[in-house]
C-alpha cells in the first residue's frame, strides 16, 4: 500500500459519525484469495462483488454501520438512512474514483410484504458499510478504511489490513454433495398451468414463477469454494456474496437492474431464453430460433416496454435499440436489450431508480400488481433475496444493482437454489420446468452437482 498523506477532506458535518480514508495500493492482491484470507478475522461479515465486465471488483470486511430494512417502503428507508450517515461524516481521499470512500453494499428482499421464515437472517433486506474495503479497477486498486468514533478507529482498521494481507489464501475444499431434492416439482407444474389460465382470463399478460432445490452436503459449505468455482465457470456474470453470520447469499447473475455513474444510467432488458448447443452449428441454430420465437420475443417485449415506461420520466431521452440481440452465457442464451439515458434531475438517486424498476417483468410480471399477487398465491415459498436487487452505492451517488438470480442461500451443510421462468399464454408447464432446470445449472455445478 502507498504511504500517502491525507490529500483531501471531501465532506464535513457538525456531528462526526463516520470517518473514511482512501489509499491507492502499490500492489494488487488477487480478489478471490483476499476474500478467503479475510475469513480468519471476518468470517460472517464479508462481501464480494464483481461486475459482469470485470471492471469493478469489491472485497469488503467487517462492518462499521449496518441497517436492516424494516419500513414498508424499504427503498425510501435506505435512501434516508444513507443520506443521514454520509451527511455526518468525513472522507479523506486523493482520488475521484467511483466505488471508493464510504460504500454501502447489500440487498433487498424480493417481496417486502411476505413474512420471513427461511430468510430470517436477511429479513426484508440488509445493508452495511464495511470496516475495510478493497476496490479493484482495471488499472488500480484502492483501499478504504472506515471507522466510527474518530481517526483512531481508522488507524485500528489499518493495522487489521496488514494482518489481513499476510493471511492464508488457500481455498477451502468443497464438501461432498450427498443429495439434491426438488421441492414440489409436480405442484409447481400445476401452478404454471393455473397461471396460464389466469393469463387467458385476462388477469395479467405475464407472471414469473420460481421453484427451489434443496442440497445436502457432508460438511459445511464455504462461500469461498463456491465463489472460486463460479469465477472460473461464469465469466460474463455478476458475482456476489453477502455473508451474514453462518449464512451466505451467493450467485452469478447475468442481469443488470440499473447502473448509475453521475447522471448517466444503464439498465438491461433480459428475458427470453434457450439452452446452448453441443457444438457451434447447433448453438447458432438455437440462437437463430430464439431470435424468431414469438413466445420469447413477446416475453422480452414486455420487459423492454416496462423499463422504457419506468425510466422515461427520470431521463432526458432514452436510447432503446429496436431489436434484441443474443447474450450467450455458458449454459444458456438470452434475448438482450440495453437501455441507456441521462437523468434530468441531478438529485435523482440510485435507490429511486431501483424502487421504480423492481420487480421488472423479467422477475415479476406484467401488470406488476396482479402478477405479484399471483406469485404469492402460486409459488408457496418465500424468495428472500432471490430475484431481488443486490448491489452497492457510494457516497457520491454512483453505484450498481444486479438482479439476484442464478443464486442460492448457503447455511452450514445445506444450500437452497432458486430458478424461475416467465409464464405467458403460450406456456407449457413441462417446457417451463425444463427451462428452470437449465437455469439451476450454474449454481448446481459450482456446488459439485451436474
Amino acid at each position: 500500500m502507498a504511504n500517502e498523506d491525507i490529500l483531501m477532506k471531501e465532506k464535513t458535518a457538525p456531528a462526526l459519525k463516520l470517518v473514511s480514508k482512501v489509499i491507492k495500493c502499490r500492489t494488487a492482491p488477487d480478489p478471490l484469495r483476499l476474500f478467503t484470507a479475510g475469513a480468519a478475522h471476518f468470517y460472517g461479515s464479508r462481501f464480494f462483488w464483481q461486475d459482469a465486465d470485470r471492471e469493478t471488483v469489491f472485497v469488503g470486511f467487517g462492518c462499521v454501520w449496518s441497517c436492516t430494512v424494516t419500513a414498508s417502503d424499504g427503498f425510501a428507508q435506505m435512501e434516508d438512512e444513507w443520506r443521514n450517515l454520509k451527511g455526518a461524516g468525513e472522507v479523506y481521499s486523493g482520488t475521484g474514483e467511483t466505488g471508493t470512500g464510504p460504500v454501502l453494499f447489500g440487498g433487498f428482499a424480493f417481496d417486502g410484504t411476505v413474512a420471513k421464515q427461511k430468510w430470517k437472517t436477511f429479513g426484508q433486506g440488509i445493508f452495511r458499510v464495511p470496516q475495510i474495503l478493497f476496490t479493484f479497477k482495471k488499472d488500480a486498486v484502492f483501499l478504504t478504511v472506515n471507522g466510527c468514533g474518530g481517526t483512531e478507529s481508522v488507524q485500528e482498521a489499518e493495522e487489521t489490513v496488514r494482518s489481513l494481507l499476510n493471511g492464508s489464501t488457500a481455498f477451502p475444499a468443497l464438501p461432498l454433495l450427498k443429495a439434491v431434492k426438488e421441492i414440489g416439482s409436480d405442484e409447481w407444474k400445476k401452478s404454471v398451468a393455473t397461471a396460464v389460465e389466469f393469463i387467458r382470463e385476462g388477469r395479467m399478460d405475464k407472471v414469473v414463477l420460481a421453484r427451489k432445490l434443496e442440497l445436502a452436503f457432508d460438511g459445511v459449505v464455504s462461500p469461498d469454494a463456491v465463489l472460486a468455482a463460479l469465477s472460473v465457470q461464469q465469466h460474463d456474470s455478476y458475482l456476489f456474496v453477502l455473508e451474514e453470520g453462518s449464512e451466505s447469499f451467493i450467485g452469478a447473475s447475468p442481469e443488470r437492474l440499473v447502473k448509475k455513474t453521475g447522471r448517466h444510467i444503464l439498465s438491461t432488458c433480459l428475458a427470453g431464453s434457450i439452452k446452448r448447443g453441443r457444438n457451434e452449428a447447433e448453438d447458432l441454430e438455437l440462437g437463430k430460433a430464439l431470435l424468431s420465437d414469438q413466445k420469447n420475443l413477446s416475453e422480452h417485449g414486455f420487459v423492454v416496454s416496462m423499463i422504457r415506461q419506468v425510466l422515461e420520466p427520470f431521463c432526458n431521452g432514452l436510447n432503446v435499440p429496436d431489436e434484441p440481440v443474443l447474450m450467450r452465457m455458458r449454459d444458456i442464451q438470452h434475448l438482450y436489450t440495453p437501455v441507456t439515458g441521462t437523468v434530468k434531475d441531478k438529485d435523482t438517486t440510485l435507490f429511486q431508480l431501483v424502487k421504480a424498476l423492481h420487480p421488472t417483468p423479467a422477475l415479476g410480471g406484467i401488470p406488476r400488481q396482479p402478477a405479484m399477487e399471483a406469485i404469492r398465491l402460486l409459488e408457496k415459498m418465500d424468495r428472500g433475496l432471490y430475484g431481488a436487487p443486490i448491489g452497492w452505492v457510494d457516497y457520491r451517488g454512483s453505484g450498481e444493482f444486479c438482479v439476484g438470480i442464478r443464486s442460492g442461500l448457503l447455511k452450514e451443510d445445506r444450500a437452497s437454489l432458486y430458478a424461475g421462468c416467465g409464464v405467458v399464454k403460450e406456456s407449457e408447464p413441462e417446457e417451463e420446468y425444463k427451462e428452470t432446470s437449465v437455469k439451476f445449472t450454474p449454481m448446481l455445478r459450482a456446488l459439485g452437482g451436474k
